[in-house]
């Protein structure tokens, strides 16, 4: 097992316009050297939240010193920034600057930070370049990666968006050392996703030692990089989640519904937890999966201080919310389901019944 400041990796995402992921520390100096390699790009947009500042400071030291004309922006924390008026400002911003076709833009920060930037850069001038350095351990394992954009709206997250693949996404392992414990817990549950759908060697990393899976000079790095890996050869094979894609989206159906009910004051990851008990929960009373299977789920998630439990105390609120999911189709709710780790299917228009009854599941 690598140590803190020695792991490296670079993951390749292949498809239409292929990318790399690279994996590793002190990354200023590379995402310059990437940005400035750019066909005629001559500014840099940097996007980022007021707390990192300093990051943002470096990062620009360097992209000046490649050669490149630097425009900062602060955008609100997490999914406050992901909001029209958020985008506006970006755009008025970019326009002041004259940021053109050839330019790049940044997007320094979590998930929130990365969704909005790739959505700034895929509609600024019908679409210009972005680079993804995520911060956080949800935003490395999941919102950097694959190419999606959004902000959200009254009705729902993610809802207006587009797919813009990055130039390049880099990944600096120096961040996780200032991370909150509570960012890495919730990061977790998108590394524990790619476990259960792809990956039987992550859980049984967290098995093993689940502390060891929170820490930057333990099995955490290991698991960024299977995290990513399963994304990349997902993505790689289906960009616009036509088919293969969706199964990425485990988990997230009921968790969405989670974020929406308490107008996004959950963490995304804590809300994805809670969701993958539901759809454990929900797949053991259509018959597909056993009961140690939704067991391996509570051990697992719990392990690492994930939530296992949730009550709202108004399940027709999180159905409606649930309704609206983008994964729906012809009035139907559909579910990403295991039948067993590593083996994915779908439910789709399971009865009311059956959905409460899940819900009355994991509300002890």
């Amino acid at each position: 097992m690598s140590t803190a400041g020695t792991f490296e990796s670079t993951i390749a995402v292949t498809g239409p316009s292929p990318y790399t992921v690279r994996i590793g520390h002190n990354m200023d100096d590379a995402i310059a050297a990437c940005a400035g390699q750019l066909p005629g790009a001559r500014k840099a947009a940097v996007l980022h939240q007021e707390a990192l500042g300093d990051v943002a400071d470096g990062l620009q030291r360097a992209l000046e010193t490649a050669g490149l004309e630097v425009v900062r922006h602060t955008i609100p924390d997490a999914e406050a920034g992901k909001t029209l008026t958020s985008a506006g400002a970006c755009w008025d911003e970019l326009g002041r600057s004259g940021m053109g076709r050839r330019d790049v833009v940044i997007g320094l920060g979590g998930g929130a930070a990365t969704d909005l930037a790739g959505f700034i850069a895929a509609t600024w001038m019908r679409g210009i370049a972005v680079i993804q350095v995520p911060t956080t351990l949800l935003a490395m394992v999941d919102a950097a990666v694959g190419g999606k954009t959004g902000i959200n709206t009254a009705a729902g997250k993610n809802l207006v968006g587009c797919f813009h693949e990055p130039a390049a996404v880099f990944i600096d392992l120096d961040r996780l050392l200032t991370l909150p414990a509570d960012e890495i817990i919730a990061g977790s549950a998108e590394i524990i996703k790619t476990g259960f759908i792809a990956d039987p060697r992550i859980l049984e990393l967290y098995e093993s030692d689940p502390r060891a899976c929170l820490r930057p000079d333990g099995h955490l790095p290991e698991l960024i990089a299977r995290s990513v890996a399963v994304k990349a050869r997902v993505v790689s094979e289906d960009l616009q989640e036509s088919g293969l894609r969706e199964i990425l989206n485990y988990g997230h159906t009921f968790g969405h519904a989670v974020e929406l009910r308490e107008n996004f004051a959950w963490r995304h990851g804590r809300a994805v937890a809670v969701g993958m008990m539901f759809v454990a929960e929900l797949s053991l009373r259509e018959g597909l999966i056993t009961g140690d299977l939704v067991e391996r789920h509570r051990r697992i998630l719990g392990s690492v201080g994930l939530p296992t439990t949730y009550d709202s105390g108004c399940f027709e609120d999180l159905y409606a919310g649930m309704t609206r999911d983008k994964k729906n189709r012809d009035g139907h709710i559909r579910f990403v389901a295991l039948t067993d780790v590593g083996r994915t299917t779908r439910i789709e228009g399971p009865s009311a019944e059956s959905l409460e009854a899940a819900y009355t599941a994991i509300t002890v």
